[in-house]
């Protein structure tokens, strides 16, 4: 049994499909199915079930799935303990964060750190789902809430404001009632955050328009009259065409973290980058 062929199995069970698994490794299609098949062969069972909804493990496959996972976690312990070992200023970094932090808080400093090591590649994903730091799908992590993954060395980074914003020229809504005006409201998955109770308080008659998981296109969409956005500081204060309402109340603030895994804390190229972002954002 071939550790790369687990490799297959784990995307296929975690991704669902054989397309998105071989996204997911960097591989076509057919070589997934083939190297699936070569390992059903190879241990006599059939490891999914394939339906019209996708592939579905099987008894034997979810027997199999903890094994291989146990073996996986041991696996990115060997390359987390060999990288964080890594002195050299140069090699790759990953990191994720929220859409509008990416582009309006990081990239200045990023820019900053490729100018001073030239010879480290960043890659910066946006998603709003978390990358695994022990999966190595990042090396550093930016989130508004606290790490609760074990063997995850994290601290608080900045404390953000947020303000209500319209478009110039959208008709200011009263406080207290809202009737007329329109909002834009993260979306269910996200309608938790402190900020969409804060909003659908204050302006309680008020119509909820759009609703989405990316702030970014909400400072877009408030942009162009669409309604009433609940945008971090630094993203709303910073864009033509908009305007800050005083509602009599500021919406409330969200605190945001950085960690990286406890094995990469000796990594030049990582401790380099976490001291510039430290010094250039920590409050």
């Amino acid at each position: 049994m071939e550790w790369s062929d687990l490799r297959v199995f784990l995307a296929i069970a975690r991704e669902g499909s054989l397309g998105a698994a071989a996204r997911k490794l960097g591989q076509s299609q057919p070589t997934m199915g083939r190297r699936l098949q070569a390992l059903e062969r190879d241990i006599g069972h059939t490891l999914f079930q394939r339906t019209s909804s996708g592939f579905v493990l099987t008894d034997e496959g979810a027997a199999v799935l903890s094994h291989a996972e146990r073996m996986e976690d041991e696996a990115l312990a060997v390359q987390r303990q060999l990288s964080g070992q890594e002195n050299q200023l140069d090699g790759t970094l990953r990191i994720t964060s929220s859409d509008w932090f990416a582009e309006v808080v990081l990239t200045p400093v990023l820019a900053d750190f490729a100018r001073q090591h030239p010879l480290v590649l960043v890659e910066l994903l946006t998603d709003s789902r978390f990358f695994s730091l022990s999966r190595r799908e990042a090396d550093l992590a930016f989130r508004i809430r606290p790490f609760d993954e074990p063997d995850v060395v994290s601290r608080k980074l900045l404390h953000m404001p947020y303000g209500a914003y319209v478009a110039q020229g959208y008709a200011e809504p009263r406080a207290g009632d809202g009737a007329g005006a329109k909002l834009i409201t993260m979306d269910m998955a996200f309608g938790d955050m402190p900020d969409v109770a804060w909003l659908q308080r204050m302006l309680p008659n008020a119509q909820v328009a759009f609703r989405s998981n990316a702030r970014a296109v909400h400072a877009q969409m408030c942009r162009r009259g669409a309604g009433v956005a609940v945008l971090p500081r630094p993203l709303g204060d910073t864009l033509d065409g908009l305007r800050r309402l005083d509602l009599g109340e500021e919406p409330p603030t969200r605190e945001t973290w950085i960690g990286y895994h406890r094995d990469m804390r000796r990594q030049a190229r990582l401790r380099a980058l976490l001291d510039l972002v430290v010094a250039r954002l920590a409050d």
